[in-house]
């Protein structure tokens, strides 16, 4: 830690002497990063996401940067989401190892670029800096339940007081960023979605139970006009898979109150024994 401090110092020391004139150093982001092969690819999201030209067009800024190994864990998320991941790696004030040290009770809430879009919830835009026991410095999304991992490496490029580039061991990512956002999220699946109705009502036990029909169901078919769907001599899914706990189905003809086969057989019965009467009193 203490030769990470005086390597800013003299860094420090060099750019101030190079822009003490200046109030203001004109800087750009892309051409800073590209003297450090190291973070090719972070350097590349920048442009892709014309994020580089956001930072080049603040005042004030702090950039943390992770080399190519690391924003493999960038480049895996959705096009969408990856910008505003890199935001959160952006600080919207300038921040050094020195800066840092002096802040008190080594801890503090620091703002990035994501606050700024209006998409950030849930503290997502804000990241947590803490100054650990051994003087190693790390940085987190400030939402709830995220980590606090990413430590300092190394700076990377200073420009005091507008510019401080500074690599961190791993990409920050708030863990709901895939869901921020206003309106629906056109990601919704890769982050969790709700059941669809038709899902919600499938059994666990295997595939026929999706096609099994519940007793109230059956109940409601038996009263209305369209019982011949549950026919015993009906070969579909629901008729077959009916549960074992549900009455027998009534076949169509008795749900319309047409007499049924045994019913046929007791009206023939009684008409020829009245036939038999007539003749007999005949």
């Amino acid at each position: 830690m203490a030769s990470l401090r005086a390597a800013t110092a003299t860094l420090l020391l060099l750019t101030l002497a190079s822009s003490a004139a200046a109030t203001y150093t004109k800087f750009n982001i892309t051409e800073i990063l590209s003297e450090s092969p190291e973070f090719s690819t972070f350097n590349s999201l920048l442009s892709k996401t014309n994020l580089s030209e956001e930072i080049n067009n603040r005042q004030t800024i702090t950039v943390l940067v992770v080399d190519d190994s690391a924003a493999r864990a960038i480049t895996s998320l959705p096009a969408d989401v990856q910008k505003n991941v890199l935001a959160v790696h952006v600080i919207l004030d300038y921040y050094d190892p020195m800066k840092l040290d002096t802040i008190a009770k080594k801890t503090a809430l620091l703002t990035t670029l994501f606050q700024t879009t209006g998409a950030a919830t849930n503290r997502m835009g804000f990241l947590n800096y803490t100054q650990g026991a051994d003087d190693q410095m790390a940085f987190g999304s400030a939402e709830p339940g995220a980590p606090l991992s990413s430590q300092l490496v190394k700076v990377v490029a200073c420009r005091p007081y507008n510019l401080a580039v500074m690599q961190v061991s791993e990409a920050i990512i708030p863990p709901s960023i895939g869901s921020s956002g206003k309106g629906p999220d056109p990601q919704a699946k890769s982050y969790g979605s709700s059941p669809s109705p038709a899902s919600s009502i499938e059994k666990a036990e295997g595939p026929e139970a999706s096609v099994q029909t519940t007793e109230a169901e059956v109940e409601a078919l038996k009263s209305s006009d369209d019982a011949s769907a549950l026919d015993v001599d009906d070969p579909s899914p629901a008729a077959v898979d009916a549960p074992e706990s549900s009455q027998p189905a009534k076949s169509a003809d008795a749900a319309k109150g047409v007499p049924t086969s045994a019913g046929n057989t007791v009206l023939v019965c009684t008409s020829f024994g009245f036939i038999g009467l007539v003749m007999l009193m005949i």
